[in-house]
């Protein structure tokens, strides 16, 4: 059973913050226990689960780092070498002379200078297909074109960055960007319930977004989005993210525990190598500052918690309706991934549930 402490702590926070919330926390031996409370439907009276299914929003991008990460100990990927010739689409930025020193090193670092629009309306309805994904980016770079630091001076945070990164990760395997995410992480770690599309069991799973009605960012959203309301929440009908690359994972946090304890083995789960056992230390190892996050080659911590103690690195992932969160505690071996259905809860606190049982 989980410990009493996590289970109260959840249940707390399901009556007032969010509708439902589940975590896993696992060390490099495996899972150590899940614990869950409110409801994956509120409606429905659904009880929440590790095994609820929710949308993974930014945390897809340490999966998208990892993978990358991978193609560079195959040598198809070169972390220096500029990014251009793989993605032709960045010839509209400007200056041209900073665009075209563009490398994987500044889009994992989130040092390439792109700005960063609202992703508010980069959705579309589960049941049906997604935009072309170089033809997304395109458009993206074009409506966002000019450069707001030299490459490499410091990290500001950009989803550009990402779906750039997976575009240059399409072209340098020769393969679309969420068959390779699918066939080199997902698969191989026995991640089953996690995928970019719901599938029968997937669906059976899925949780429902909730947001506070009263709150405007419901004007920002596309109508079709829109859900009954329940109380003082308001429910979304089921999306999917436009771009795969920087947000577009829907799974448990059951999965995502395998996930991180693949990161915690440096790179290694069950007898399979994923990333060689450096390439998995570098990503954890801060190398460029920001305002808002200092970042590693894909994992971040907040620039708020230079000095936390224990440190940590995390990813964090957060959406209209979901908010989830990855943590490592490396001195600690431990880790701790979150999934709720609240746009926004106070997720720091039960990341730290990790350490009570380290």
């Amino acid at each position: 059973m989980p410990d009493a402490s996590i289970s109260d702590r959840l249940r707390q926070v399901t009556q007032h913050e969010v509708p439902g919330i589940a975590v896993a926390i696992a060390g490099p031996e495996g899972l150590r226990e899940t614990a869950a409370a409110g409801y994956a439907d509120l409606a429905a009276r659904e009880p929440a689960s590790p095994d609820m299914v929710c949308p993974w929003f930014s945390m897809t991008k340490i999966v998208t780092a990892t993978l990358a990460m991978r193609l560079v100990g195959r040598g198809l990927l070169n972390l220096d070498q500029p990014v251009q010739p793989l993605v032709p689409e960045l010839a509209v930025m400007r200056p041209r002379a900073l665009a075209e020193r563009i490398t994987p090193r500044h889009l994992l670092t989130h040092s390439a200078g792109f700005a960063n629009p609202i992703p508010v309306r980069w959705i579309h309805p589960a049941g049906q297909p997604g935009p072309d994904q170089a033809g997304l980016l395109a458009r993206l770079l074009a409506r966002h074109s000019k450069l707001r630091f030299e490459p490499g001076t410091r990290s500001a945070y950009s989803n550009l960055s990402t779906l750039t990164l997976g575009q240059a990760i399409a072209s340098a395997a020769g393969a679309p960007y969420d068959r390779l995410a699918a066939g080199e992480i997902l698969q191989p770690l026995g991640m089953r319930l996690t995928g970019f599309a719901y599938t029968p069991d997937m669906l059976a799973r899925a949780a429902t977004g909730y947001h506070p009605r009263r709150s405007p960012m419901r004007l920002l959203l596309p109508s079709w989005v829109i859900g009954p309301r329940t109380g003082r929440w308001l429910s979304f009908r089921r999306f999917l993210l436009d771009g795969a690359a920087y947000g577009g994972l829907l799974g448990p946090v059951r999965d995502a525990a395998r996930f991180l304890q693949m990161h915690l083995r440096d790179g290694e789960l069950d007898g399979t190598r994923i990333l060689p056992a450096e390439s998995a230390a570098a990503m954890r190892h801060i190398t460029v500052t920001g305002k808002r996050y200092d970042l590693g080659l894909g994992w971040f911590r907040p620039a708020s918690q230079r000095n936390a103690d224990p440190p940590f690195v995390e990813h964090l992932g957060g959406g209209g309706g979901f908010f989830n969160l990855i943590r490592i505690y490396p001195a600690q071996a431990v880790g701790i991934a979150i999934m709720g259905n609240a746009t926004s809860y106070p997720i720091d606190a039960i990341a730290r549930l990790a350490l009570t049982r380290t």
